[in-house]
């Protein structure tokens, strides 16, 4: 589609020994690097007590920026219309907003030394209470957005593509603030996301998740 270009693709085996480099932290005005001798896990993720946000995916620690106005406008509208939808049927799912971490661990490891994954998706949809503690969501959400900015384009089609495949989570949308559209991954039986179908704007957008719901882009973008 027109202004919008799907990064998504597998990532070569020199990226992946980069995504193995012991602490690489990345800002929108660039990358560096501080090593350690040790992949960051929850605990310490759950130590630093400054006001920056944080995500950390496989032991790496990568900082988050503010939003913008767009950004939390679309957040802010896609969280509503699915709160209200739950609200209105009395379902037992949760919607969450950023910030709000939700952990991915493998092997079926809980404990906070033992999880080298914390993300803060923009929204979440969660309808297995078992996953919900105080600190947030332990396991793979049913549902996760991310809307896009200049700072997570390539993370969001990238790196964060792959991990919530991995971890199971079903519904993945990709929201263009700019381009007033959003793109829809869902989980096959292969445990591989689909190709994608991209909606844009005046269009309807159907939630896999929720029968009977679907999301005029008109309301989400004149939010």
């Amino acid at each position: 589609m027109n202004g919008i270009r799907i990064e998504k693709r597998y990532p070569t085996e020199e990226e992946l020994r980069e995504r193995n480099d012991p602490m690489r932290v990345e800002e929108p005005s660039g990358t560096y690097y501080l090593r350690k001798s040790k992949l960051y896990t929850y605990a310490d993720y759950l130590m630093w007590m400054d006001d920056k946000r944080r995500e950390l995916i496989d032991g790496v620690v990568y900082l988050m920026s503010a939003p913008t106005r767009f950004h939390a406008s679309a957040s802010a509208a896609l969280q509503s219309i699915f709160y209200l939808f739950i609200k209105k049927r009395k379902g037992e799912c949760k919607v969450y907003a950023a910030p709000f971490d939700v952990r991915l661990p493998k092997n079926g490891e809980t404990a906070d030394k033992e999880i080298y994954t914390v993300v803060q998706p923009d929204i979440c949809v969660v309808c297995d209470p078992r996953k919900l503690d105080d600190k947030g969501c332990i396991g793979a959400p049913d549902l996760i957005v991310e809307v896009q900015s200049p700072s997570t384009a390539k993370r969001d089609l990238n790196e964060k593509f792959f991990l919530y495949e991995a971890s199971g989570v079903k519904e993945y949308w990709v929201v263009y603030p700019k381009e007033k559209a959003l793109s829809v991954f869902l989980l096959q039986e292969n445990g591989k996301y689909s190709a994608g179908t991209t909606y844009e704007y005046d269009t309807k957008v159907p939630v896999s998740i929720f029968k009977g719901l679907k999301i005029d882009l008109k309301e989400l973008f004149d939010y």
